[in-house]
């Protein structure tokens, strides 16, 4: 949630900047000042009627220790019609702040000045990539033929347990599932992170701190009867570890690495880009969040990023990194990087991560603040990453990875899996 103070102060420039999202913002900014004018009025009647109230109330203690209680009998009507007007400005004002606060939801995060102007995917910026594209002969197979002819992933089982995007992992299709999350965490420990393993569901607490509602409420499962929502990352409930505390500067940053299954909705995906393992509705994934200041938090991004890409240079996968366009980055994200890697079958580039800087977004939303070695108070900064999500993973091994002795297993995830061949 933005800050109403930097709205307040820099109104002009949050439409502007609001505009490389292409989000109109300005009904939205108008209407929020027009009540925060109201609110910030009405918060210092509340103070001046507060402020008389107390100075009567002790003028009556002073009469009565003096012996005038007729003269304090006279104050007493007069506080305790105060305190009615107290009341019903304090009224006012809850309802001008919750006023306030449904229109602040209803604003993106303002992206950062490097991200640059666009309106869907085909105009995010280019900005590394590394490894050969692989060229398969005519004979190659995408990954969900694979997977059929292996016999190690069965999406008519999933569909027939569940529904479509579900799929049903078996033999060494569930243990390469296992070796990927395994390899994962483990690089995250020995980069610095802590592991953590978090609730699945989160209350609607939860799922508002981090942006997800109202944004997107209709991508969420949603357990009505106990009003929980199903995660859909581990950012959710590990960056709510935080949620209402105050830290100090010398503890940041803060790193956490979760393991989960994640469940997506995907309301409206449908055709040639969903099949297999290109869309699901539950699948494993590996995240990455870091907690840190305001001044450390970009340099933390660019090692977010650094840290994706060496998992793909030892999972021998080629990939770029895309910077997103305003019009492809997210509603909580300041600023966004995904990595994507070739898939050779379906010849074209899968997004396997995103690795965002929420700057303070979400620590607004959730009260997250932390001391500063002056003892000041601040709010901290939070960005995530999927480090990473399997299931385009998998589908890119595969088909890259077609060799007449079956699918060859990357060197680093031998240990994990047992063997070197899907076959």
């Amino acid at each position: 949630m933005l800050e109403i103070s930097k709205i307040r102060e820099n109104s002009k420039e949050v439409v502007q900047r609001l505009k490389i999202k292409n989000f109109e913002a300005a009904d939205l900014i108008n209407k929020l000042l027009d009540t925060d004018v109201k609110r910030r009025e009405t918060q210092k009647q509340l103070d001046d009627v507060l402020a008389e109230s107390n100075a009567i109330s002790k003028e009556i203690g002073e009469l009565f220790k003096t012996g005038q209680a007729d003269k304090a009998g006279a104050l007493k009507d007069k506080t305790a019609q105060l305190k009615v007007l107290a009341k019903d400005l304090a009224t006012k004002l809850d309802e001008l702040s919750a006023d306030q606060n449904k229109t602040l939801v209803l604003l993106p995060n303002l992206p950062n000045a490097s991200v640059p102007t666009g309106k869907s995917s085909e105009e995010n910026a280019i900005v590394y990539s590394e490894g050969e594209v692989v060229n398969l002969d005519e004979k190659a197979l995408p990954h969900w033929e694979i997977a059929a002819k292996y016999n190690i992933i069965d999406f008519e089982l999933g569909t027939k347990i569940t529904g479509a995007g579900f799929p049903l992992y078996k033999g060494k299709g569930a243990k390469l599932q296992r070796a990927l999350i395994s390899f994962f965490l483990e690089e995250a420990i020995a980069a610095g992170y802590t592991e953590y393993q978090p609730p699945l569901m989160v209350n609607e607490a939860s799922a508002f701190a981090t942006g997800q509602l109202p944004d997107k409420d209709g991508q969420m499962y949603h357990v009505q009867i106990d009003n929980f929502y199903l995660i859909p990352t581990a950012e959710v409930p590990v960056t709510n570890i935080f949620r209402d505390m105050i830290l100090n500067e010398n503890e940041m940053p803060l790193k956490c690495a979760a393991y989960s299954q994640c469940f997506r909705r995907e309301a409206g995906s449908y055709g040639k880009d969903v099949r297999g393992l290109n869309r699901l509705h539950q699948f494993d994934k590996v995240e990455i969040v870091q907690i840190t200041t305001p001044e450390n938090s970009y340099n933390a991004l660019e090692e977010m990023s650094k840290y994706v890409q060496s998992l793909l240079r030892k999972l021998e996968l080629p990939f770029r990194v895309a910077k997103l366009c305003g019009g492809d980055i997210s509603f909580a994200s300041a600023m966004t990087y995904d990595m994507e890697v070739w898939s050779a079958a379906q010849k074209r580039w899968l997004e396997v991560s995103s690795v965002s800087n929420f700057e303070a977004f979400q620590a607004n939303r959730m009260k997250l603040r932390y001391r500063n070695a002056e003892g000041k108070m601040q709010l901290a900064h939070t960005l995530n990453g999927s480090a990473l999500a399997l299931p385009r993973i998998v589908a890119a091994l595969l088909e890259n990875n077609q060799t007449d002795k079956g699918i060859k297993i990357p060197k680093a995830l031998v240990k994990y899996t047992g063997f070197e061949y899907v076959d």
